[in-house]
């Protein structure tokens, strides 16, 4: 369940790209949707909210994204390459103006000396080429990691890049 500070965040970012005129995609592995569901949890969302990838597997962040497979086996899919190609394939498959991804390690397992349980990257792209990629290491279990991560894909996708 999300919670009610997400929810009020999710109304936040719905009214910036709205006053905005700006449409938004994500594209979520680790977060199997979450950030697109608090977003539409919001009556009125479609007008801002153009679509959601969730792309769990290599195969699908190949298949939906446009993400090449060779990138993911010479980097992982919890990568910043990765988060980038996934943000920018969720605007090429879109009508958004502005898009989120998320590609990280939730846990209770599969971390890593070099990727650690909690390591999430983050990719956000904008229709006019600009993108940008941010890499967090967030602590707590399963639940606490993916709502951090929720939390943090909202504000990069209130962010005005050319601010």
């Amino acid at each position: 369940m999300l919670s009610e500070t997400i929810l009020r965040q999710a109304a936040g970012v719905l009214a910036t790209l709205r006053a905005r005129g700006w449409r938004a995609a994500t594209a979520e592995s680790c977060t199997g949707g979450l950030v697109c569901a608090a977003l539409t949890h919001v009556a009125g969302s479609s007008d801002v909210v153009d679509r959601g990838f969730v792309t769990y597997s290599n195969a699908a962040k190949t298949e939906l994204l446009g993400v090449p497979s060779d990138l993911i086996l010479h980097h992982g899919a919890v990568s910043e390459p990765v988060a980038a190609r996934m943000a920018r394939g969720a605007l090429e498959r879109s009508a958004a103006d502005v898009a989120v991804s998320i590609t990280g390690i939730a846990g209770p397992g599969g971390g890593s000396a070099d990727k650690p349980v909690g390591l999430v990257w983050f990719g956000c792209a904008w229709r006019d080429g600009g993108a940008v990629t941010r890499r967090m290491v967030f602590e707590g279990d399963r639940t606490a990691v993916r709502e951090q991560s929720v939390g943090f894909a909202l504000a990069m996708l209130a962010q005005d890049r050319l601010s």
